[in-house]
């Protein structure tokens, strides 16, 4: 019934609907015509009509023809397993298995994952990405293997890619440049842990990619912000924890005036302890600023935190965990200013005391939950008047561990059970596991 359903919804008829226009003078008149004979472009509309996964699984298993309908419809594929895994052994990524059996079973498919428990050499990539044409996602997180050799190869066969997530591989600035100019639809780039990459690296991804929406430069030390010139006004994401800047590089990564997210957690002393330091945030650039992260920041001071809460009026979400050194008056800043302010994050905050909670109370009148773990100033009394002058705002006591928002950086799927919530299916091709989603 359900078939006949979206048959008719798609303007189509069934066999059922013909055998009844075709019952003359009470002779029934037989007609071979079957939903399996219908044109590709028919099956194909009726598979889209299906809303749920499990129903487009089951469309599949119905016969050969189907089968070859749901395949060409899947858009994501993801090779092996991820860091959760906890996986031993390191599976070879077979060129002859994967290339001639999986890649064209699912043609059409856009965004590639590899797992971590395969290892990717640049000439086992290299030999794949010819079936990558259409490709506009790659995930090659944690592939110590890979070099510019294999980013120099999809620079030549993915014009068409806007997200790439190179973590912890072994590229160069080089291999960075040749990608940004073939690939200027680039819209997000992950090459967080890329150790070698340096301020050229990122100017030619500046200056070649003007779609470029997120960024996360995580763990690049080299990277100080020397070379860096004018931002696009497109980086809207970008998560630098860990890195060395100075007040110089912090201003014109501001300067595109984009910025929604960021994340400068864990600032380095290389370069920062000289000029006029993290309040360069707060003057003007950061205006569209809703999400900003400042954990275990050792530059954040009262002065700080009181040009960004009058600088960037729009903030919703602001970790300050860590930074001991805030005291009152920058406690009563953020109540003053921060109007929009709807999560606030205080765990470990040495300097955070029941004047200073209250001072948070007065103020921020959007405020929904705050997280103070290990506050050892704020008292039982303390939170006990927070809580009857804002009755609505919820106290945690734990630290939440993730805090970028699902809008800033693209992630195809963190769990098991998120992937076959998300429509995954799960195959295997001599031990090697793999996951098509199912669209």
């Amino acid at each position: 019934m359900e078939d006949h359903r979206i048959v008719r919804a798609a303007g189509l008829r069934t066999d059922t609907n013909e055998d009844e226009e075709c019952d003359v003078g009470h002779k029934r008149i037989s007609n071979s015509c079957s939903i399996t004979h219908l044109p590709s472009d028919a099956l194909y509309l009726i598979f889209d009509k299906l809303k749920s996964c499990r129903d487009k699984r089951s469309f599949g298993l119905t016969c050969r023809t189907f089968l070859a309908i749901q395949n060409s419809s899947c858009k994501c594929l993801k090779l092996g397993c991820s860091m959760r895994s906890n996986c031993s052994k390191h599976a070879m990524l077979d060129e002859t298995i994967i290339a001639e059996k999986l890649f064209k079973r699912f043609t059409q498919f856009q965004s590639l994952s590899l797992g971590t428990c395969l290892k990717v050499s640049d000439s086992r990539l290299t030999a794949l990405l010819k079936y990558c044409s259409n490709l506009r996602s790659l995930y090659l997180d944690n592939s110590y293997h890979f070099t510019n050799v294999g980013l120099t190869s999809i620079a030549s066969c993915c014009p068409l890619l806007s997200i790439i997530s190179l973590s912890r591989c072994s590229i160069r600035d080089s291999g960075l440049e040749i990608l940004a100019k073939s690939c200027k639809s680039l819209k997000e780039v992950n090459i967080s842990g890329c150790i070698r990459i340096t301020d050229c690296g990122i100017w030619s991804l500046i200056e070649n990619c003007n779609q470029l929406r997120a960024l996360n430069i995580s763990g690049c030390d080299e990277i100080v912000g020397r070379s860096f010139q004018v931002f696009s006004s497109t980086l809207t994401c970008l998560e630098a924890k860990y890195c060395a800047f100075n007040f110089i590089a912090v201003g014109r990564i501001l300067s595109g005036g984009g910025l929604e997210y960021l994340n400068l957690s864990s600032l380095r002393h290389k370069l920062f302890n000289w000029g006029p330091g993290l309040e360069s945030i707060g003057l003007g650039f950061a205006a569209n600023l809703k999400i900003l992260v400042m954990q275990m920041g050792d530059f954040v001071d009262d002065h700080v935190i009181m040009e960004i809460s009058k600088g960037c009026p729009l903030l919703q979400e602001w970790n300050l965990s860590r930074c001991n050194k805030v005291r009152i008056a920058g406690w009563e800043s953020i109540g003053l200013n921060c109007k929009n302010l709807e999560r606030l994050h205080v765990n470990e905050c040495e300097n955070l005391c029941d004047i200073g909670l209250l001072a948070l109370g007065n103020g921020c009148k959007h405020l929904s939950m705050i997280c103070m773990k290990n506050c050892g100033q704020v008292t039982t009394t303390g939170i006990q008047h927070f809580q009857s002058q804002r009755v609505g705002v919820e106290i945690k006591y734990t630290e939440m561990s993730n805090h970028v928002p699902s809008w800033a950086f693209t992630r195809l799927g963190t769990s098991f059970e998120e992937e076959l919530k998300d429509g995954f299916a799960t195959i295997k091709f001599r031990g090697i596991p793999s996951r098509v989603l199912i669209t």
